[in-house]
């Protein structure tokens, strides 16, 4: 762990003081870009994790996704914040710390910094990112605008970011929170283990939020990722740029069409890259070569949609109990409260 360079901040603000940014490394069980891309690659169906979707082009992408008029979720999730908020912060009755999982700009997090200041007058936030600049440029504009926040970025992946926060310790109760429906993109045997992962994080006095998606009519879905201006499409080819940057691969992008599908029984979308031909991929910095057949997908994301009975039986099979939620007014998005199944 290293903290990493920063420049003076323009309104004055001392980096010690009320700016601090660290990258955060993995441990062994996560798996770098070149050996999820060699794993996802040889096996059958051919995959690669979204979690690499975020690199700084990605992440520029996905903010635009979130204003796209048939992707909901972002601006659902945000009018249940703006009219929630005050009633998530009065949970708490002293000085809170907030963390947040994948922060990306923040934007959203900006009802709960606000209502969490006018409560108890200051705030420590401490966002968790795969992506430093992005981490960087909101953090930069929350300390513009809030004086009394104070923010200590975590420039790494979740697992990481986590035994950070564990290591740094914290006298106020902490909230958690984890938006966007990012629980959506893990399997719910993987969501279940994250949670669970969560909860040894999780002391009596803390919680966790968690924004999650509502199953819904199916061509909902398929239109928030399936855009028709093509972001998503391009969002998802992203992978194959960022392999033939990074990994030296020579992916054609023209010859790989995203495809959007909603499978009923798992209750999930997911987005891949069809192959338009049959093509032979290089990937030099594996010494290897990959050939795809016509038809043939690379699978890059799930996004899992809910029932409330599905929620309660994932937190109780990760030992969290669900003790407030919020809905829209058409309950296509949620927000639930959880806390230690033994400190309820």
């Amino acid at each position: 762990m290293g903290e990493m360079p920063l420049h003076e901040d323009p309104a004055g603000l001392s980096r010690g003081e009320r700016f601090l940014l660290n990258a955060v490394r993995g441990g062994d069980t996560e798996k770098s870009f070149l050996q999820a891309t060699a794993e996802g690659l040889a096996a059958r169906p051919r995959s690669l994790p979204c979690r690499f979707f975020y690199d700084e082009r990605g992440s520029k992408l996905f903010e635009e996704i979130t204003q796209l008029p048939e992707y909901y979720p972002t601006r659902v999730e945000l009018g249940i914040l703006e009219e929630r908020a005050h009633e998530i912060a009065a949970i708490f009755d002293e000085p809170t710390e907030l963390v947040e999982l994948g922060s990306g700009s923040a934007a959203k997090t900006r009802q709960l910094i606000r209502e969490l200041i006018q409560r108890h007058g200051s705030l420590r936030f401490r966002p968790i990112d795969i992506s430093p600049s992005i981490l960087e440029s909101s953090s930069r504009a929350l300390l513009a605008d809030y004086p009394e926040l104070t923010v200590h970025a975590l420039a790494g992946e979740y697992e990481a970011g986590l035994r950070e926060i564990e290591h740094a310790g914290s006298h106020r109760p902490r909230l958690f929170v984890w938006l966007g429906s990012s629980i959506g993109n893990l399997t719910c045997d993987e969501a279940c283990a994250f949670l669970q992962r969560l909860r040894k994080t999780l002391r009596p006095q803390d919680r966790l939020l968690v924004g999650i998606d509502r199953r819904k009519a199916p061509e909902t879905l398929l239109a928030a990722y399936d855009d028709a201006a093509g972001i998503t499409a391009e969002f998802n080819r992203n992978l194959l740029l960022r392999a033939n940057r990074e990994l030296e691969a020579d992916f054609d992008l023209s010859q790989f069409q995203h495809q959007a599908v909603w499978l009923e029984e798992p209750g999930r979308v997911e987005m891949h890259l069809v192959s338009l031909c049959q093509q032979r991929v290089q990937v030099k910095a594996l010494d290897t070569t990959f050939d795809f057949d016509a038809g043939e997908t690379l699978h890059t994301e799930n996004s899992h949609k809910y029932s409330p009975d599905e929620i309660d039986d994932l937190a109780g099979r990760s030992g969290l109990v669900r003790t407030r939620s919020w809905q829209d007014a058409a309950s296509w998005f949620e927000l639930s409260m959880f806390q230690t199944e033994a400190d309820r």
